[in-house]
């Protein structure tokens, strides 16, 4: 069905400024053929309709300033955003000017852009983005590694002169331009619109891996509906006799048996075997995580992976159906999810808090993750870690920014929002350091080891250390299941962010997309399973590494480094502060200009120059060695996508007419100068009735001019 709007815009000749526009709505209007061409007619979107009235008024006032008008003649105008052009239709008499407005009728879906039904479901859904498994898993160890409290000061720095910069950049870019990666980019300057086909491949790239780990957790959610949780004795058939289950010192005092009471005089007479012993030693957490949910030991690494686990196979289906189910239908629906997967963590975080607080041993945890040591500051490597988990937590350069904020109302306040969103992800990376250490220190109690000796980075800390706590627990299998839940909610979401950020991209480049959402979604992720199925065999594990390396790597940063270098020096940093002041309707402080100049893509290059010049052969957990053809398969991974920004530079340049200089004057040239440029012609009116129209979207070619001049 198509909606009709009607316009008409009088001019009464003795006064200029008096002008009268009116609008109506026809829903009565018959079915209309979009093939063919009506007159004082144009379907349009309601929030473009304004837009188009000041246009008119503008053109055709300057119009009609010249004298050689004659009695009735056609004007062509110009037009922004994606509006098609359209032709003005002029009538004179002695007293007033009548106009009236035609173009082809289009159906009111291909203008219309569906938006956050709340203001909430857009916090949530950023919120849920880049609040991840990292702010549990990595932070508290990243805290803890490089000084403690101290690492606050770098993180701080870090997040204020970089972080949340290209944080608000990206939500911005979004929200002004309403596209997704590729056509936004190609709107910014279209010789570099390469940025938008390398993010989306990053986030392509990463949706291999990253579902299978939501997966794992899925895993353990399942396994904690028992009486007593698996992985808390060392009696299953997948345990070796290297486990042991090693009890408080007090518990083998009052009820422990012999072997624990020899393992007791062993600690009194000889501290250094007693080391020994637990130095060697398994923790059936370990040995359920290894050898019954990975099964490593029956891989000999990632030339041969063994056979595919058929339960871990299934959680990955049940994962992917949980996201197709979400996201088929768009916003309508992810924004619906994100209010239970956003919010659960933060549920499930403070009670864990609360439980761990009444540990033995946990304010000695909490001591050692804030304890500062501001010695650590003078470590190149503190300030690495700081830079490189601000970047990777707050999630610039995966698109998925882009396609949030694209969603939003035109003058939404995104600057309050970037700082709202930024400072709840560092806040939960912080609370996430609170419950980890609390538990860490209830573990270096229990097992007479110190803190340093029990804190792991990454999978290992989520699903060996934190479940061999839990497991002491009483009513372990509920704290289980809420925690476990919660690695559940924090991975679908960020999940979710990364699938809609291809899906927006690839929906607003290509309209059969759009028009197919339900039937592209469906293949994406079919297409992700069959991947996905390589990372649930025994060898598993070596894959997700291999993928969690290369993925996203230094070509996250070099795609940002682009965006940044686009965005401040060729789209120009006065300009973008213009469409920042049109959206929010103030100007914002030089700070960002200083950070947008210099700060980030000084910050950005130098992350990408320690990157490359601290290249390694790849490892996992520091006993097993990826052969060569491994490492070379996960950097040409790596570069990619990078390659795709200089390949669709050379394919613009190939398509763009004119010698070389007027291509690269062409595709340097923003989409608002291209515009303004069309303007400054179509304000001169042709007396032919074949006047030609312009239109303003950038990649119309002449064939499509000519066919809406025919109109």
């Amino acid at each position: 069905m198509y909606r009709i709007l009607r316009f008409s815009v009088s001019i009464k000749m003795g006064n200029e400024n008096e002008i009268s526009t009116n609008r109506s709505t026809d829903p009565s209007s018959p079915a209309i053929d979009a093939n063919q061409p009506i007159s004082a007619t144009k379907v349009i979107s309601d929030q473009s309709t304004n837009h188009i009235l000041s246009s008119v008024k503008h053109q055709f006032l300057a119009s009609c300033k010249n004298s050689a008008l004659s009695s009735s003649m056609s004007v062509p105008i110009c037009l922004t955003d994606s509006d098609p052009a359209i032709k003005i239709n002029v009538a004179r008499s002695q007293s007033q000017t009548n106009m009236s407005i035609s173009s082809n009728v289009e159906p009111e879906g291909s203008v219309k852009r569906e938006k956050w039904a709340k203001k909430v479901d857009f916090l949530l859904s950023v919120i849920g983005f880049a609040v991840d498994l990292a702010n549990v898993q990595r932070f508290p160890y990243l805290c803890f590694k490089n000084g403690g409290g101290a690492f606050l000061i770098p993180y701080s720095i870090m997040l204020g002169i970089a972080g949340i910069p290209l944080f608000f950049m990206e939500l911005a870019l979004g929200q002004y331009f309403r596209k997704g990666a590729i056509t936004c980019w190609g709107r910014i300057v279209p010789l570099f619109k390469g940025v938008g086909y390398c993010v989306v491949m990053i986030a392509f790239y990463v949706d291999f891996y990253y579902n299978v780990m939501i997966a794992w957790a899925l895993y353990f959610f399942f396994a904690s509906f028992s009486t007593e949780l698996p992985w808390t004795r060392c009696n299953n058939e997948w345990n070796t006799n290297n486990c042991s289950e090693i009890q408080f010192i007090g518990d083998i005092i009052h009820g422990g048996d012999e072997n624990d009471k020899s393992l007791l005089n062993l600690h009194n007479t000889s501290s250094a075997s007693f080391s020994t012993y637990f130095h060697n030693r398994t923790t059936p957490a370990e040995e359920y995580w290894h050898r019954h949910v990975l099964e490593l030991h029956q891989s000999s690494g990632i030339d041969g992976l063994g056979a595919i686990k058929w339960d871990m196979s299934v959680c990955l289906l049940i994962v992917y159906l949980i996201c197709y189910f979400s996201l088929w239908k768009g916003i309508s629906t992810s924004g619906k999810v994100v209010w239970f997967t956003a919010l659960f963590p933060y549920f499930v975080l403070t009670i864990l808090l609360f439980r761990g607080l009444l540990l033995p041993g946990a304010f000695d945890g909490i001591k050692y993750y804030l304890t500062p040591n501001f010695s650590a500051l003078n470590k190149k490597e503190v300030w690495i870690d700081a830079a490189t988990q601000v970047f990777y937590s707050l999630g610039p350069g995966f698109g998925v920014l882009l396609a949030f904020a694209s969603y939003n109302e035109f003058h939404n306040n995104i600057y309050r929002d970037a700082f709202i969103t930024s400072a709840v992800n560092s806040a939960t990376s912080f609370l996430a350091g609170f419950v980890i250490f609390s538990v860490l220190g209830y573990m270096a109690h229990k097992s007479r080891k110190e803190i340093k000796d029990v804190v792991r980075e990454g999978p290992g800390l989520v699903f060996v250390v934190y479940p061999e706590a839990i497991a002491t627990m009483p009513g372990a299998p509920f704290w289980a299941v809420m925690f476990f839940l919660m690695l559940l909610t924090l991975g679908l979401d960020s999940s979710f962010g990364g699938s809609e950020a291809i899906i927006t991209a690839l929906s607003d480049e290509y309209s059969i997309i759009r028009e197919n959402r339900e039937i592209f979604v469906a293949i994406l992720f079919i297409l992700y399973f069959f991947i996905g199925l390589f990372s649930c065999s025994q060898g598993g594990a070596y894959v997700v590494t291999l993928l969690d390396t290369f993925a996203a790597n230094y070509n996250i940063l070099f795609a940002v480094f682009c965006e940044a270098i686009a965005v401040s020096w060729i789209y120009g940093y006065n300009r973008f502060a213009k469409n920042l002041k049109q959206m929010l309707g103030f100007e914002i402080g030089w700070y960002w200009k200083f950070c947008w100049l210099f700060c980030a893509p000084s910050f950005l290059l130098a992350l990408i120059v320690l990157r490359l010049t601290d290249i390694q052969p790849l490892k996992y957990n520091d006993d097993y060695e990826y052969p060569l053809w491994a490492n070379i398969l996960g950097h040409s991974m790596t570069i990619s996508s990078m390659l795709m920004i200089p390949i669709v530079a050379i394919y613009q340049l190939i398509i763009t007419p004119g010698t070389l200089k007027e291509r690269m004057e062409i595709l340097l040239t923003t989409y608002e100068d291209s515009h303004h440029h069309q303007l400054d012609k179509c304000i001169k009116p042709t007396l032919s009735h074949n006047s030609h129209i312009y239109d303003s979207k950038a990649d119309w070619n002449v064939d499509q001019d000519k066919q809406i001049a025919n109109v």
